[in-house]
């Protein structure tokens, strides 16, 4: 069913804010919700964000787990740094494969406040500080004007989660129309090979009836069309 994409700093509040809306969801509503993130998968965070290609590895298995979660029924909620717009434009375009909603919850907060939440944490649970000012330098904010950031529901530190909001988002509004590339495509009548043949060889036999009375340069009716080639 939708998709929630958790969008912030390192160690902005991202995993507090997405168990507050599963809690939300499991109590208001009789949907199973699914927390999909660098917690659950057990990503060694100092490991994968010092490498770009580690990192690439794992917003594909994060993406991967988010598809095979989504179906009619359940709530995905994506808890991770999503801090790519172009990663957060792929999220939308699958989104619009499986045709159902979803928004984006971005935790704002400084620079300063990241910092010190990551430092009062369990060392085995922290960001280096080399990583996690990377990270700020590298993170592109979500535009609530981008279709693949919208709705988007900016939550400061203090603030209260607007879950009727996030509610209507997901459940009230409807899925993106399909891109015309993801809709299934009629099946070919009965007698395409036969027609594709025929076409063929009526093309064949215009270029070798050419080559008796035509020279180089000579322009060619293509069969069907009004387009000509060069002989």
């Amino acid at each position: 069913m939708p998709l929630i994409v958790m969008c912030g700093f390192p160690s902005s509040g991202k995993t507090r804010r997405a168990n507050e809306i599963k809690d939300y969801f499991e109590k208001n509503t009789e949907r199973k919700v699914h927390i999909v993130g660098d917690g659950t998968m057990r990503i060694e965070k100092n490991t994968v964000y010092a490498e770009s290609p580690r990192e690439k590895n794992v917003r594909g298995s994060l993406k991967a787990e988010v598809e095979r979660k989504i179906n009619k029924e359940d709530i995905v909620i994506l808890d991770s740094l999503n801090y790519i717009k172009g990663y957060r434009y792929e999220l939308f375009c699958l989104i619009k494969h499986t045709q159902t909603p979803h928004c984006v919850v971005y935790c704002l907060t400084s620079v300063e406040v990241s910092s010190a939440w990551n430092s009062s944490r369990e060392p085995k649970e922290q960001y280096t500080q080399e990583i996690l000012d990377a990270l700020v330098l590298r993170f592109e904010a979500p535009d609530s004007r981008n279709r693949w950031d919208s709705p988007l529901f900016t939550i400061q530190q203090e603030d209260t989660l607007p879950f009727d909001g996030i509610s209507d988002a997901v459940f009230k509004r409807k899925a993106p129309p399909p891109n015309q590339s993801t809709l299934s495509q009629p099946l070919s009548s009965t007698n395409f090979l036969y027609e594709l043949d025929k076409v063929t060889q009526e093309v064949l036999m215009a270029i070798l009836n050419a080559q008796k009375t035509s020279v180089p340069g000579d322009l060619i009716t293509v069969p069907g069309t009004t387009d000509k080639i060069s002989f």
